[in-house]
């Protein structure tokens, strides 16, 4: 969809320019509380200053969005196709309203305590109980997309601790004997290098989730009510979801990356370098294979396996636990937010 194109649609229907606007929100919101965990392990470790690692991350979280995309979009799609909001545009778009309006609420209150949240689980959660509420039933819900999003959380909880764990493992091993200052000035320029892949792999997953909620508010004014994602989206689609991110990400950063890379386990550049070097390794197939992953439960996962590797104890059982507590409401407490965001929104919009 070209730009001009877009703009006329919005300013032609204001659900369509509403819609828009909230999920520029939901981008920035997931720019500082999804965003963050890409860089966290680089600035804790000091590997790279703040302000320099935003600026890092804002770069390649582009180049993911745009070189993944070219590559293959069906993350994208699997979004796009997640759920039904029916035949009814009018109801379909204040659905969609709802479903961002409550992400919003729930990723700001967890953002508020720290708790990295997973903005992607978020997302679908959110959008799920929008589609029950305007469909009336679950008809709207579509399993097979759901059960890739199931197949991600086995992948990024088992997959991430273990990669960790594994990756931990073999850096201590093949870099025993190696003197010590060589390898603490190695790992701090890889940890960069590993911080950027990081970025780039959010960018690959995130961008093209968000890609697709707008495609999908563009195909809703047409009385199209799913995402068929057959061409590479427009380059100015890419931009804009990466500039607001890397805005998120400038804004209110810094809370998710203490509490991820410095509150959880103490992290030596070593560490933080297998941490970042297994969450990508999870991301990179899965983006391939069109499985939506989250960023912040394979990062988080790698960090613990990495933490475990060295000594279990030193894991902070305390935020481990906030982190799963957070996860397993994520889908039950913002599809039940969507939900009734969404039957308030049809009740004041549409008089349903």
């Amino acid at each position: 969809m070209q730009i001009t194109e877009f703009i006329n649609q919005m300013f032609s229907e204001p659900m369509l320019l509403i819609s828009t606007i909230l999920t520029l929100g939901v981008i920035l919101v997931n720019g500082w509380t999804d965003a963050p965990n890409a860089i966290a392990t680089c600035v804790s470790t000091r590997a790279i200053g703040v302000r320099n690692a935003i600026i890092m991350a804002a770069i390649f979280n582009f180049l993911g969005v745009f070189v993944m995309t070219k590559i293959n979009h069906s993350v994208a799609t699997t979004i796009g196709n997640m759920v039904n909001f029916g035949d009814d545009s009018q109801s379909a778009l204040i659905a969609l309203c709802a479903a961002m309006s409550a992400i919003v609420i729930w990723a700001t209150v967890t953002w508020y305590f720290g708790i990295p949240t997973s903005e992607s689980h978020a997302l679908i959660a959110g959008i799920s109980g929008a589609a029950v509420a305007v469909q009336g039933n679950f008809s709207g819900i579509n399993v097979k997309e759901w059960i890739k999003v199931l197949y991600g959380i086995v992948i990024s909880t088992l997959l991430g601790f273990f990669l960790g764990y594994i990756s931990s493992k073999l850096t201590v091993f093949f870099f025993k004997n190696k003197n010590r200052m060589k390898t603490e000035r190695f790992f701090s320029g890889a940890q960069v290098a590993s911080g950027a892949a990081m970025a780039f792999m959010h960018g690959a997953q995130d961008g093209q989730k968000f890609m697709a909620i707008f495609l999908l508010g563009g195909a809703l004014v047409n009385g199209i009510s799913t995402v068929e994602i057959e061409q590479v989206p427009e380059i100015w689609l890419m931009l804009l979801v990466s500039i607001i991110m890397g805005l998120g990400t400038s804004l209110g950063g810094y809370r998710i990356i203490k509490s991820v890379g410095m509150n959880m386990v103490k992290l030596k550049p070593y560490q933080g370098f297998s941490a970042d070097f297994a969450a990508t390794l999870c991301l990179l197939p899965s983006s391939l294979m069109g499985i939506p992953l989250s960023t912040t439960h394979t990062k988080t996962t790698a960090i613990m396996g990495v933490g475990a590797a060295k000594n279990l104890h030193k894991v902070n059982l305390n935020i481990v636990k906030d982190l799963v507590l957070t996860w397993i409401f994520t889908f039950p407490g913002c599809g039940l937010l969507g939900f009734i965001v969404a039957k308030i929104f049809l009740v004041l919009f549409n008089g349903r």
